[in-house]
């Protein structure tokens, strides 16, 4: 088992989150990621209007490259960007370069996007669902090339691609390329195809276990082993009820029953519930104000056991 941390990056600060970084990696975390939000992840926008709340939100590519300068010894994933904020070319060369800065630790997520009320603010286009995800796997796949090939060229519905370049490229011989999501027909089917890794959030072991085996069969029919794309769950943790409503707020009632809470035992017979299900990665997700006393916990109570 490998375990990680997701820092969300709203209602936070840089010095807080830096010191939060230091904290994960000295307790012999393996793993730290940023999300990709504008906004608090459940801030409330409307698209015809200002925002009305949850402004407040660190730039991911900004905070990825602080969080590589940072530490020294984690990996520096995301969870995840958006496919439809930024270009491909952009994901590339920007990984392309965090490699260098962090020695080789960079992983770089990517998803198809769901927050709305950031397109509508913003202004950038919000397609319908089957469109977002096409954009996605073109994303997925340019990036891919960009980084893996000396000249690339891609011709797709939403990018195009003509003796591109992507120059210096990273530290890994192949950089790692996750997928997040749980869509079973394309999210999975990408993953499959073209990633390294695959994260998906917030699921019970059994729901993460079904989503395995809808993995396996995928990589089965393109003919890829499956064992190659590592498979990580974020859970979130809260030692109680009140622990978990601090941090996430409205959104506490749809994630507790998957929390990860109770007594030490508890929370070590839920981690193996996941590593059972096919989880190699357990990442918990925290939200400022973290529980900072509730993570040392679980460095000295739960990481022991699985070690």
């Amino acid at each position: 088992m490998h375990f990680g941390v997701h820092a969300g990056l709203q209602n936070t600060t840089t010095a807080e989150l830096r010191s939060l970084w230091r904290r994960i990696e000295d307790h012999g975390f393996e793993w730290i990621s940023v999300w990709d939000h504008f906004y608090a992840a459940d801030a409330s926008v409307r698209g015809d209007g200002p925002l009305r709340s949850g402004s407040h939100c660190l730039e991911a590519l900004t905070t990825h490259t602080a969080l590589a300068l940072s530490t020294s010894t984690v990996r520096c994933g995301s969870l995840v960007y958006c496919a439809g904020y930024r270009h491909p070319a952009v994901y590339a060369n920007a990984m392309a370069t965090l490699d260098q800065l962090s020695g080789g630790r960079a992983v770089l997520g990517l998803g198809a996007g769901w927050h709305q009320g950031e397109y509508d603010a913003y202004g950038i286009p919000f397609p319908p669902v089957a469109e977002r995800m096409r954009i996605f796997d073109e994303a997925v796949q340019c990036v891919r090339l960009l980084l893996d090939e000396e000249v690339a060229d891609f011709r797709g519905e939403h990018f195009t691609l003509t003796d591109a370049r992507c120059d210096p490229k990273p530290v890994q011989a192949r950089f790692p390329i996750w997928v997040g999501g749980g869509g079973e027909k394309v999210t999975l089917r990408v993953a499959a195809q073209h990633a390294d890794g695959w994260n998906v959030a917030f699921v019970s072991p059994e729901t993460l276990r079904h989503k395995v085996a809808v993995l396996d069969r995928h990589c089965e029919a393109v003919g890829r082993d499956g064992g190659a794309i590592e498979r990580s769950v974020n859970v979130a943790l809260a030692w109680n009820e009140d622990d978990l409503v601090t941090q996430f707020g409205d959104a506490a009632p749809y994630i507790a029953s998957n929390a990860l809470k109770g007594s030490t035992q508890q929370v070590i017979d839920q981690v193996g519930a996941y590593r059972d299900a096919g989880a190699e990665w357990v990442i918990l997700a925290l939200r400022a104000p973290f529980d900072t006393d509730g993570l040392d916990r679980f460095a000295e109570e739960i990481l022991p056991a699985f070690t």
